[in-house]
């Protein structure tokens, strides 16, 4: 039987907490985890102990799709980041948490080559409606 392994996102979404205390708890050692490059993974076994409960079987046959989404944005001064930051952050956060579980959104802007780089990382349909946000902002920020 194969062993099924869960994301820290997917994780925290099953037990309906933060990300950022799942993560917590497997730096602290009481959630088991198994570093894979820069992310965790938590095996079913693992996540049974913790919870002392089953592992939910994995939905829609098994299949579950995320992405992550770089866009970099170059000769935007500092006020366009900021209202471009702010509504993307804040549609992110307003998102249901039925369409595919949530969204993590990073921006970093390097203000010496007026470039601003938004990474977008969570189920496909909500990084879907969050591309079109920042295609719309662009836009409107360029005249179009």
């Amino acid at each position: 039987m194969a062993e099924r392994y869960y994301s820290v996102d997917r994780v925290a979404e099953l037990l309906g907490l933060h990300v950022k205390t799942v993560r917590g708890y497997v730096r602290d050692g009481r959630l088991k985890a198994t570093r894979i490059g820069r992310q965790y993974r938590i095996a079913a076994e693992d996540l049974e102990a913790f919870t002392g409960r089953p592992a939910p079987a994995p939905a829609r046959g098994g299949l579950h799709a995320e992405t992550s989404a770089i866009v970099r944005v170059d000769g935007i001064g500092r006020e366009e980041v900021i209202r471009l930051a702010n509504t993307v952050m804040a549609a992110a956060g307003s998102r249901p948490r039925d369409g595919g579980g949530p969204l993590r959104v990073e921006t970093v802007y390097d203000e010496e080559r007026a470039a601003l780089t938004v990474v977008i990382l969570g189920g496909l349909d909500g990084a879907a409606e969050l591309l079109k946000i920042v295609n719309l902002l662009v836009g409107e920020e360029r005249g179009a």
